[in-house]
């Protein structure tokens, strides 16, 4: 009996052992995965897929895919519809806190809160980040058909009104390779998407309709600072059986008002 005690505790002190590096080994892994796509924003520009990940760091995509998901469900990471990763809300979220993306969100968010009320629709504030479009605020509007929370969402330039801002000002320039289509309305062709831009710069304004999601209709209009740069872009977004027709050039009026003709210093 106590040969089989003694063996029996030492198999238990064994495994015990064996478990605590294991717990150890799979955290640093699940941090290396999350710098790396961390990195991937400001280095390659691509955001990483399971199997780029795999590879880089050595493991079982099996692995990979698991730690991954850990990080996801707590929000440090996110994926997109391509399957590649991307900081997550709380990453984003504690990235902003200082910055100056903050500054021009707490500056710009009472005439996000006028059009939002004005118009009843979404309205967001956003930035031309390094892959894609950078939501850093939102205001709901009064209707509960069309709400969703696009901040920290990895919103490609060529299927959003913002998106068209900033490539049509020339903040960020227009995807090289294949467009993704979102939908059977994305523009997927350069020389239309090219068009399109310049259509923008005429009439100061862009617009999608069941480009980025069917039945979702928006329009964005810049934000120029004292230099005539474009620094963001405000939009109004909500389902296309509300946005269309007169009720588009209603709501540019009431983005102009709001923020200033475009060309101007809106944002000032």
């Amino acid at each position: 009996m106590a040969s089989t005690s003694a063996k029996s505790a030492t198999s238990f002190t064994a495994a015990t052992t064996n478990a605590s590096p294991t717990g150890a080994q799979a955290i640093d892994r699940a941090g290396a995965l999350l710098v790396s796509i961390l990195d991937s924003g400001t280095a390659s520009g691509r955001p990483p897929h399971v199997a780029t990940l795999a590879r880089t760091h050595d493991l079982p995509k099996s692995t990979t895919s698991r730690l991954l998901s850990a990080l996801e469900r707590q929000g440090l990471i996110q994926r997109d519809r391509d399957g590649a990763f991307h900081p997550g809300p709380v990453i984003t979220r504690y990235a902003r806190s200082g910055q100056g993306e903050s500054a021009l969100a707490t500056e710009l968010r009472p005439i996000l809160q006028h059009l939002a009320l004005e118009s009843g629709e979404t309205v967001n504030l956003a930035i031309a980040g390094a892959q894609y479009v950078d939501l850093i605020d939102q205001i709901d509007g009064r209707y509960l058909l069309g709400a969703r929370n696009w901040v920290g969402t990895p919103v490609p330039y060529h299927a959003s009104a913002l998106g068209k801002i900033f490539m049509a000002f020339g903040v960020t320039e227009i995807p090289v390779g294949r467009l993704e289509k979102r939908t059977p309305f994305t523009i997927t062709s350069h020389e239309s998407l090219s068009a399109e831009l310049a259509q923008v710069r005429t009439r100061g304004f862009a617009t999608i309709v069941d480009e980025l999601e069917e039945g979702l209709t928006a329009i964005a209009l810049p934000l120029f600072d004292g230099a005539h740069r474009v620094i963001a872009a405000i939009s109004v977004s909500g389902p296309t059986s509300r946005l269309s027709g007169g009720t588009v050039n209603e709501i540019v009026e009431m983005m102009i008002k709001a923020i200033g003709q475009p060309g101007e210093a809106g944002a000032a």
